[in-house]
């Protein structure tokens, strides 16, 4: 159990980092399940920000559903790292960059309204850093949450009610990416913040919360919730563990890594020869490594996949972290 953040603190963020309330004032919702005020939990979530414990209070968006995005990466010489992510993080499109265990050391991934966007930015950095940038975009989810177990006592935090989703949910309409937009930065720390999000776009706070509700129930948003700083929260053993699976095969491998609790992301994107091999990767965020290696060696067991050509990346390094900013996507973009 995570101690260090308190009791009360502990039940908000393993609670909440799902399905938050879509009633005009959640934080009196959540005061009710916890024992405490409306004004204390807004409070406690002020000071979990502040102290960089929590991002935001947002939404987790399925990839390429609105805009585009990549996964890449580079080999940064060993004397250059440094150097060659503060190029990377300059870049307003990125909202991940990771050091990992490998010879392509820096991971990190771009996000924009469109696809034209995110192949410029792959240049600019191909040419100021004069390194290869490998483009790994995605192809197919099959799990998407990076939602965290806080009390080490239980299983990870999907919830009973997760529903299978479609390999590709239905494009977002205007409105939809207009108000995705809009909360890209959080909800805000007010008692009734779907109003205030509603007031930016000449909406009522009920069209507002309608239209999340509609969007985490066609899996456009595969979390709606307190999105935490895992890192932060012990979670400092973290592995992409990849796999270079037959393509007649990848979808039921896929499928039962992606059922296990501990599996926070699954999915296949394409193979980059000679520089990458891999067409399957599971995100694995962990508190100790012998652990997560233990998992990685049970996932081979369950799905048949032991001799499969394989490795594990574990994180170094964060570099940068933040949300995905799709200012300026539209439908047409996200098409």
């Amino acid at each position: 159990m995570n101690t260090a953040i308190g009791p009360t603190n502990l039940a908000l963020l393993n609670r909440w980092q799902r399905d938050f309330p879509l009633t005009p004032r959640p934080f009196a919702a959540i005061g009710n399940s916890l024992g405490q005020s409306e004004q204390e939990v807004l409070s406690r979530l002020a000071d979990l920000i502040a102290g960089g414990l929590v991002t935001r209070i947002g939404a987790i968006v399925r990839p390429n559903t609105v805009g585009a995005s990549t996964l890449a990466a580079v080999a940064a010489p060993r004397d250059r790292v440094e150097s060659v992510a503060r190029r990377i993080n300059a870049e307003p499109s990125v909202n991940h960059n990771y050091e990992r265990e490998h010879r392509l050391n820096l991971w990190f991934v771009v996000t924009a309204p469109d696809r034209a966007t995110v192949q410029a930015t792959l240049n600019r950095l191909s040419r100021d850093t004069g390194l290869e940038v490998v483009d790994l975009p995605l192809e197919r989810a099959y799990h998407i949450d990076l939602g965290f177990d806080l009390s080490g006592v239980g299983p990870s935090k999907r919830g009973t009610s997760e529903k299978p989703r479609p390999t590709m949910p239905p494009q977002p309409d205007a409105d939809d990416c207009r108000l995705l937009t809009a909360i890209e930065g959080g909800l805000p720390l007010l008692t009734r913040p779907y109003v205030e999000i509603a007031s930016r776009l000449g909406w009522s706070d009920a069209q507002v919360t309608t239209r999340l509700a509609r969007l985490a129930e066609i899996g456009v948003i595969s979390r709606f919730g307190v999105i935490v700083r895992h890192r932060k929260l012990g979670y400092r053993s973290n592995a992409m563990a990849v796999w270079d699976v037959p393509d007649a095969d990848v979808d039921r491998v896929a499928d039962e890594f992606a059922a296990q609790d501990f599996v926070t992301l699954c999915y296949r994107r394409p193979r980059r020869q000679p520089h990458w091999p891999y067409n399957l990767f599971c995100m694995i965020h962990g508190r100790d490594r012998p652990v997560v290696l233990k998992q990685i060696a049970g996932m081979n067991a369950l799905a048949g996949t032991s001799e499969v050509p394989q490795t594990v990346l574990f994180s170094t390094r964060c570099f940068k972290q933040r949300g995905a900013r799709y200012a300026g996507a539209s439908r047409e973009a996200a098409a």
